[in-house]
């Protein structure tokens, strides 16, 4: 695992890389995706399609934003249905 800290808006935020999974992480496509809308997120999915980065927040059920469709314990479900087979991607935590 890895720690990624980066400034976004004048603020710090920080994130473990829990999973790689073919070197997928970038920083710099990273940051030119994220926006404020994943602050509310425990983790976040980055999947690459057509070379395009994509992003998508899930979360714990204790986070009081918890919904059934961005359950932290569906990832590998959604990698698997709406990801393209064998994608590069990432998962990062939060660190909040």
């Amino acid at each position: 695992m890895k720690n990624i800290s980066f400034i976004y808006e004048n603020k710090e935020y920080n994130y473990i890389l829990e999973k790689d999974y073919r070197e997928a992480f970038n920083l710099d496509d990273f940051q030119k995706k994220y926006t404020d809308y994943f602050i509310n997120y425990d983790y976040i999915l980055g999947d690459y399609a057509s070379d395009s980065l994509r992003l998508k927040g899930f979360n714990l059920k204790t986070n009081k934003n918890y919904n059934k469709i961005n359950d932290y314990n569906k990832i590998n479900d959604y990698i698997d249905k709406y990801c393209n087979y064998g994608c590069k991607y990432f998962i990062l935590k939060s660190c909040k």
